[in-house]
């Protein structure tokens, strides 16, 4: 069995500790889009590691991790990245290089593409989309441009240089002219390129490949997707998203695998909805309930991996997390944070939208629709303290219980995960993905 884990929410859902749980069943993690604006918060033995671009799965001995071709890659940040993780004695003493491997096909962020969207961001003030300045979007647009720079292409001095000279052409005029910036030297830009890659090279793999072979001999793969379904450049909610595809179906092109790459879909969710920078976001309590917002905020340590800005607050959007289930084909939820919610009266599951006088169960596509969208809310009695160490769903209160049925009445997929806390051992799994061949079930 093959495995996909896709946030279902803005992204900041839990993906890095879901990832690490169904990793320790997975010989092969691979990540298939998006790039070090991710943040993936890992806590294991009470020691907190964030990833941005390494799949959350490298903290299990002996897996191999593989970064896909649908992947923006930023060689200074990875080489952050493993250097972290070769301190913290991950690796064993081995070579990284073992257990990680980097697409050929990637598309690479160099320093240009970060100075592009910081200014961009800069110069759009109130209007600007909130991005983490990472040079994501930017290295997407040269991608779908045809004018990017492949991972394979920093091993070849002369055809980088080319490359780098003719992505650069327009940039230096918009820079200079538009936003009054010093021109970027493409002979030290190319330069600078091809000694990371040198340094990266025995990174560099057929990803593709790598997994094709994996899925001849039934080794287990897990898909670990990045940001949240909202925040898809195709289906969330533009233009305040992010620059790819964020949804399961992401891990064909992002991977270069078929479309019988994965048997079931892993949907992770939180007990709230949260939301970093900018954008429409119907059930936010940020106004309307100030001190609750905070009162999560402080107790759920909602600030994101990347950035560190403070998520903004609202219950759970039932309505949004059916339409990202639907987008993912979704064969299970894991429920996230739930823990943070304990000990309120009650909580509340927004399960329609009100929109001049009627109401509407379905998502909005237009971004005018959603600054006069009022949400329904169902209240559902709130739960006790949840227990640690749970090892059934009998443990749970029965009021938590409650609210985990509406969920999978609501939205059609049942919980095959509960998280009550930041570390390993506080998961509760309900049904495992990697033996299940037929449709997940929860038990409740």
């Amino acid at each position: 069995m093959n495995v996909a884990v896709v946030g279902a929410q803005w992204g900041d859902e839990g993906k890095g500790k879901v990832v690490d749980h169904y990793g320790a069943r997975a010989d092969f993690i691979a990540r298939f889009q998006g790039g070090n604006n991710a943040g993936h918060t890992l806590v294991v033995g009470g020691k907190k590691t964030v990833l941005h671009l390494i799949p959350s799965g490298i903290l299990h001995p002996g897996k191999i991790c593989l970064i896909g071709n649908g992947v923006v890659f930023d060689p200074a940040a990875f080489f952050e990245e493993i250097e972290i993780l070769e301190q913290s004695g991950v690796f064993r003493g081995k070579p990284a290089h073992e257990f990680v491997r980097v697409s050929e096909r990637a598309h690479v962020i160099l320093p240009y593409h970060r100075l592009l969207d910081k200014l961009r961001e800069e110069k759009a003030g109130h209007g600007k989309i909130g991005t983490t300045v990472r040079g994501i979007g930017p290295c997407y647009e040269d991608k779908v441009a045809r004018r990017g720079i492949l991972v394979g292409d920093l091993l070849r001095p002369s055809v980088l240089r080319q490359k780098v000279e003719h992505a650069l052409e327009e940039k230096n005029v918009l820079l200079k002219h538009h936003f009054g910036a010093e021109a970027v030297d493409a002979v030290a830009t190319a330069a600078e390129a091809q000694r990371l890659g040198e340094r990266l090279k025995p990174f560099i793999a057929d990803v593709r490949a790598i997994l094709y072979e994996a899925k001849g001999r039934r080794r287990p793969v897990l898909f670990e997707g990045a940001q949240g379904t909202l925040l898809d450049v195709d289906h969330g909610t533009y233009p305040y998203v992010t620059s790819s595809n964020c949804v399961a179906g992401q891990v064909m092109p992002g991977c270069g695998v078929g479309a019988t790459a994965y048997d079931h879909v892993v949907g992770i969710t939180k007990a709230y909805t949260t939301r970093v920078g900018t954008g429409p976001f119907p059930t936010e309590i940020e106004t309307t309930e100030p001190e609750l917002a905070q009162r999560i905020r402080k107790v759920g340590a909602e600030f994101g991996a990347t950035t560190g800005r403070p998520r903004r607050i609202g219950w759970l959007d039932g309505v949004a997390l059916k339409y990202a289930s639907e987008l993912n084909g979704l064969t299970g939820l894991a429920l996230m944070k739930a823990d943070v919610l304990s000990g309120l009266d009650f909580v509340k599951v927004c399960t329609a939208y009100r929109l001049g006088g009627n109401t509407h169960y379905g998502f909005p596509s237009a971004m005018e629709d959603f600054d006069r969208l009022e949400p329904t809310y169902e209240v559902l009695p709130g739960w006790p303290e949840l227990p640690r160490g749970m090892s059934s769903v009998s443990d749970l209160p029965d009021e938590f219980r409650q609210f985990i049925k509406f969920i999978e009445d609501f939205v059609k997929v049942p919980v095959v995960l509960v998280s009550t806390g930041p570390g390993r051992e506080e998961t509760l799994e309900l049904a495992d993905p990697f033996t299940s061949s037929v449709a997940l079930r929860s038990g409740l």
